[in-house]
């Protein structure tokens, strides 16, 4: 799966007297958030009165109450004090830990802020015919097949409430009646309409009850009914999916999928798209949908705060993982500290030679048990480590509520105990406990199977990452940045090695290494052996690399060791104010807000760069390459404590 990955960090050296006194409250605390997530963090959206869950509350069938606690529970529980999150993070990975050790450009790096705002950072997909998606209209096809506007808003609250209870068999109602007010045929057609189309599964007649007319809303085929969308109210001359541009903040690809499910009352697999999206950052991306109108989807523009729809068409396929070409960036590094010199050389190097492509720090976990470790004891077999990595208390900064349930599971091995220390039950933690309650303390793979398969494999990609890191780190050390015989190049799909005579064709920008796996090669020098040492100490056999639980048999995979951003354009800028932001966004555009007039000479420089990279790497690496800082979380966290006081 392609994903933007993106660490929210402060990429800063440490500073001196005068930047410590020119460092304001907002600042710190905004520095102080993003070392708090582990992830991307910035500027909160002031704008957003209520939340998308806030907005469902309405809406939501009461068993999912549970689920909105949750999402409160992970979004809360934060700890104030930025000299104890400072120490907790000391137990924290750095790039070190996890083989990014080198640089490919010789010029001297210096500090900035990333991603002080959301707005500092925005991520634009390229789909597979070379277009740069973009938010750049909010219009609807025209369509005489669309219901009117009327649809929308002829039923009540109440009504609603009852239909969507009726349609998710959430009581033993086997029918709704609405009551036609005023009643009229036009006034009787429209909640026909309305019904049908905000409520897929459900059918409509008109009924006489003490001489006033109803309309009965009831299940048409049972259960299957709401999880394929009607199929006979779709005209045949328009294509059956609606594909859209989705403009969002600080929700990541499936979190919003989930939202506009939730309110089109629709299952979230009718939808599909190219690639996820991170979570912290303005993203722009197309999704499609099966047999939702453009109508349909716009009129949630009234209801979603920190979601936009628009570039609406109607097409005959769906959209695939991994079709995509990759994202183009817009990044804003604020308060820089680098000459114009130093700035020069650093973006010419990144558009000329590149960046290393390492898997980035959010790939290994942000506590003092790294994903890869996890990944590493499932290759082995060894299940009760698995379970003991995953459960056993850790130093580090993590929820007060998983710090109890830890420390409930090293006192009593009881995964009803743990469990009821922990109010949110959908990490990770909760469903191996729900595992152990289930199958049993001696049957840990079936326990562990019930965490799904995505979040699983995750752990061995990740050791399969870690590994890559440490081995591309040593093949730059031993032979530079040229290719050499042995190294491996890709033809077609196809891995084959440099022979001595044909090394002069080919670049380091050509030679890609392996993620270790059963159906790959490895290269013809030190550095093949290299992969085969790693692999001893961690008591696995490079040439075994299947297991006897299929799910977690690794294929390998070749990936490129220097990655050229294409569309590099650069330019600093002075500002004044922190606040402010430094270039448009689509909905900005769309909006007509200006951008705020600039000072030529203000007190701060910002560094506004924009590159296009392919899916599956790190925007975090190429700006790493940059600034030559060490983007890990713990790094940035000790550089900046000081600050912070």
């Amino acid at each position: 799966m392609e994903t933007v990955e993106m660490n929210s960090v402060s990429l800063k050296r440490p500073r001196s007297e005068d930047d410590v006194a020119n460092a304001d409250e907002i600042k710190r605390q905004k520095i102080l958030e993003k070392s708090k997530t582990g992830n991307d963090s910035g500027q909160s959206i002031d704008t957003v009165k209520q939340q998308p869950e806030d907005t469902k509350n309405e809406i939501i069938p009461n068993e999912e109450s549970e689920e909105q606690e949750e999402e409160e529970l992970e979004d809360s529980d934060e700890d104030g004090d930025p000299e104890s999150f400072a120490d907790m993070m000391k137990h924290g990975l750095t790039e070190s830990d996890v083989g990014i050790t080198k640089f490919v450009s010789s010029h001297k790096g210096f500090s900035g802020i990333l991603k002080e705002r959301y707005s500092d950072f925005v991520v634009h997909e390229i789909g597979k015919d070379g277009r740069v998606s973009h938010l750049d209209d909010f219009s609807v096809p025209v369509d005489d097949e669309d219901p009117s506007e009327e649809t929308f808003t002829v039923l009540s609250d109440e009504d609603k409430q009852r239909l969507e209870e009726l349609q998710l068999f959430k009581n033993k109602e086997t029918s709704v009646a609405i009551e036609v007010i005023e009643d009229t045929k036009e006034k009787r057609t429209v909640i026909h309409q309305a019904v049908k189309s905000l409520f897929p599964g459900l059918e409509t007649k008109t009924e006489d009850r003490d001489g006033k007319k109803y309309i009965i809303a009831y299940h048409a085929a049972g259960k299957k009914a709401l999880a394929n969308p009607r199929k006979h109210s779709w005209p045949k001359s328009r294509g059956s999916y609606c594909h859209f541009v989705l403009y969002k903040e600080n929700k990541d690809t499936m979190d919003a999928i989930n939202v506009l499910s939730k309110f089109l009352r629709v299952k979230p697999n009718i939808f599909s798209y190219m690639g996820t999206k991170d979570k912290r950052a303005i993203t722009v991306q197309e999704i499609a949908v099966l047999r939702i109108t453009a109508q349909r989807l716009a009129h949630l523009n009234k209801c979603l705060m920190n979601f936009k729809l628009g570039n609406f068409s109607y097409k005959n396929h769906p959209l695939k993982l991994g079709e995509l070409q990759g994202n183009h960036f817009t990044v804003v590094l604020r308060n820089i500290t680098g000459t114009d010199d130093q700035i020069e050389q650093a973006m010419h190097s990144l558009r000329e030679i590149g960046f290393i492509n390492y898997y980035g720090m959010q790939r290994f976990g942000t506590t003092a048990v790294p994903t890869y470790q996890i990944g590493r004891a499932i290759l082995q077999n060894n299940w009760n480590e698995v379970m003991d990595l995953i459960l056993k208390p850790r130093p580090g900064a993590e929820k007060g509520y998983l710090v109890k349930c830890r420390e409930e599971w090293a006192k009593t091995k009881d995964p009803a105990a743990a469990l009821k220390k922990l109010p949110v039950k959908r990490c990770v933690e909760g469903q191996l406990l729900r595992g152990l309650l289930k199958y049993g303390m001696k049957n840990i793979i079936s326990a562990f199977g019930i965490i799904p398969r995505n979040n699983r494999l995750m752990y061995i990609h990740s050791y399969q990452s870690y590994v890559w890191n440490n081995m591309v780190s040593k093949r730059i050390e031993e032979y530079g940045l040229r290719a050499v015989p042995g190294d491996l190049i890709l033809k077609g799909a196809t891995a084959v090695h440099i022979e001595e005579g044909d090394v002069d064709n080919y670049t380091i920008h050509d030679v890609v290494m392996p993620l270790p796996g059963f159906d790959v090669i490895y290269p013809k020098h030190k550095i093949g052996e290299a992969y085969k040492e790693m692999l001893i100490a961690d008591n696995l056999d490079i040439n075994n690399m299947r297991h006897k639980i299929r799910d977690y048999s690794l294929s390998g995979a070749y990936r490129k060791i220097i990655i050229r951003p294409q569309n590099v354009n650069w330019g600093v800028v002075a500002y004044d104010d922190p606040k402010i932001p430094l270039f448009t966004t689509d909905l900005d555009k769309l909006e007509g807000k200006p951008l705020p007039v600039l000072p030529t000479d203000g007190k701060f420089r910002a560094l506004k760069m924009e590159f296009s990279l392919p899916p599956s790497t790190y925007a975090t690496m190429a700006i790493r390459e940059v600034l030559k800082m060490d983007t890990s979380i713990k790094n940035q966290t000790q550089l900046n404590t000081t600050w912070l006081r």
